[in-house]
């Protein structure tokens, strides 16, 4: 399982003319899902992406500046996106190879658990539509990115 995540001044989802999803400061987070992922694959991920510490500290004069916070410190929002691309194969070829990605009946399920867990440890959790097509906007700060996998 593998997560890009953004730190975002704010980000949001649309579906068409409809907005599915919007945090303010926080984290934005594309999520792929691999064939042998599972629910404690997804709840390590979670846990690492609230306790990574990507925020800069504002309190402290001694780590001020620094990247010492996380976003379970801060109290931002978490915008969790489906991204079965995070999971391709681009090492040959001109074409990505999507064979490691779960399939899409099983990762809908999945994730469905990931986002009913990350509600269940932080306040404020926003998502996309899984499988559809998605416009995604989000104002990076930084820019901040990190690739997670567990």
């Amino acid at each position: 399982m593998k997560a890009l995540i953004q730190r975002v001044k704010s980000a949001h989802v649309a579906v068409g003319d409809k907005l599915v999803g919007q945090i303010g400061v926080g984290v934005l987070a594309y999520v792929g899902i691999g064939r042998d992922d599972d629910f404690t694959h997804a709840c390590k991920l979670i846990d690492k992406i609230l306790s990574y510490r990507i925020f800069e500290n504002t309190t402290d004069s001694d780590k001020l500046g620094k990247m010492d916070k996380s976003l379970a410190d801060v109290g931002g929002g978490l915008l969790l996106v489906s991204q079965f691309t995070l999971m391709a194969h681009t090492n040959k070829g001109r074409r990505p190879d999507f064979a490691p990605a779960m399939s899409p009946n099983d990762a809908k399920v999945l994730f469905d658990k990931m986002i009913h867990y990350a509600k269940s440890v932080h306040p404020n959790v926003q998502t996309g539509e899984f499988g559809a097509d998605m416009q995604v906007h989000g104002i990076n700060d930084g820019p901040i990115n990190f690739l997670l996998e567990v």
